[in-house]
């Protein structure tokens, strides 16, 4: 009944039939059409505690400290002492694999340096 080329004729019976189909929703407004940003919510965090214990040197502390951790020498020493005084302490709040990560390579170095230096992580608040 309609050629290709006669789209405009065919737009008006549609029309005059109570039909209407918007020619470009997307510059109309249609609802359907329009792009929203996904929700992304943030990680939980995880603290990477060390745990104290009597046999491993204090400069062994601080050395994975300032290894793993990337603190100075005068952040590592009051976190060792906190160790030390209150028998653990945070050394870093990261997401859970990195959390895991670096709790797994410190109790890998100190059992290759054959120090029981314990650490793990817990649910940061």
């Amino acid at each position: 009944m309609f050629k290709n080329e006669d789209l405009s004729a065919r737009e008006a019976v549609g029309a005059m039939a109570g039909m209407t189909r918007p020619t470009r929703p997307e510059e109309e407004g249609d609802l359907a059409t329009q792009a929203s940003d996904p929700e992304v919510a943030r990680p939980p965090m995880y603290k990477v505690v060390l745990h104290n214990d009597d046999y491993t040197p204090m400069e062994f502390v601080v050395e994975v400290l300032q290894s793993f951790f990337h603190m100075d020498s005068e952040t590592a020493v009051q976190v060792m002492l906190t160790v030390h005084t209150r028998g653990k302490a945070t050394c870093g709040i990261f997401t859970r694999d990195i959390a895991e990560t670096k709790s797994h390579q410190v109790n890998q170095y100190a059992r290759e340096c054959q120090h029981p230096l314990l650490s793990d992580i817990e649910a940061a608040d």
